[in-house]
């Protein structure tokens, strides 16, 4: 399944997710960080292939800083903003227009005393906000909270989208990783490519890589999913091959 990409790296592309497919789930968002050992192997990769980039819900500017590597491509928000290699800021996308801090706007009018109390937190990511619930004392309440601020954002015309632990309130629907994907693979001319990642957002992207292939824009697209007790169970069914952590997808970035 990999022998393709091995055997044309400068028509390839190896794309992935962050958080949960490089790094462990942890906590603290803000604690998140790749192993050195992983950097290593993206810096090697990124020597050899036409194309390597991270494609995550984190700003592209957190992104990067997490990884630590500057020569990598970074699609932040869900495809939102593109930090190419070496620049000093992030692009935005050209869809966002006037809607960038809608969801900022949104969140702010919140009673966040009262959120807090039942261990809802917010991180602020520019034009998507996320509230997490990971380590509330009552997970199921907090939940059940994030889910009534999610029908009121819907309302207000923003898409709620609930991941791992988290609520993105998003400004639009018409980005994300799938649009991401196929604006960086159509961008480097690549022929083939791979994309790892963990949970609902990357099935946009192994979509995208499907629908490319079907269309004869890709030769060869892999989908790896990467399990955990926490993924969603469509991320094994929808991947062609499945992984078991982080550590594993190590190892598979390794034979590449």
């Amino acid at each position: 399944m990999l022998e393709p990409l091995r055997a044309y790296p400068a028509r390839a592309a190896i794309l992935c997710d962050i958080d949960g497919t490089l790094a462990p789930i942890v906590d603290d968002p803000e604690a998140a960080a790749v192993p050195p050992e992983a950097r290593e192997v993206l810096a090697a990769l990124s020597d050899r292939y036409a194309l390597v980039a991270c494609v995550t819900g984190r700003r592209a500017s957190a992104a990067r800083r997490i990884v630590g590597l500057d020569r990598l491509t970074y699609a932040g928000n869900h495809g939102l903003e593109l930090l190419a290699p070496g620049d000093p800021s992030p692009r935005l996308a050209p869809e966002l227009g006037h809607r960038g801090s809608a969801a900022a706007g949104f969140v702010a009018r919140l009673d966040w005393v009262d959120l807090n109390r039942v261990g809802l937190r917010l991180e602020d990511k520019g034009p998507i906000q996320a509230i997490h619930w990971r380590g509330a004392p009552d997970p199921e309440t907090a939940e059940q909270r994030a889910g009534e601020i999610g029908a009121l954002a819907a309302e207000q015309g923003l898409i709620p989208h609930q991941g791992r632990m988290v609520l993105e309130l998003r400004p639009l629907a018409t980005v994300d990783k799938g649009i991401a994907v196929r604006r960086l693979i159509a961008a480097a001319g690549i022929r083939g490519a791979l994309f790892g990642g963990d949970d609902r957002t990357d099935l946009d992207a192994f979509a995208a890589l499907r629908e490319l292939a079907a269309a004869g824009e890709l030769h060869h697209a892999v989908c790896v999913g990467v399990a955990s007790v926490e993924a969603p169970p469509e991320v094994e069914r929808d991947a062609d091959l499945v992984v078991a952590g982080p550590p594993e997808f190590l190892e598979l970035l390794r034979r590449l």
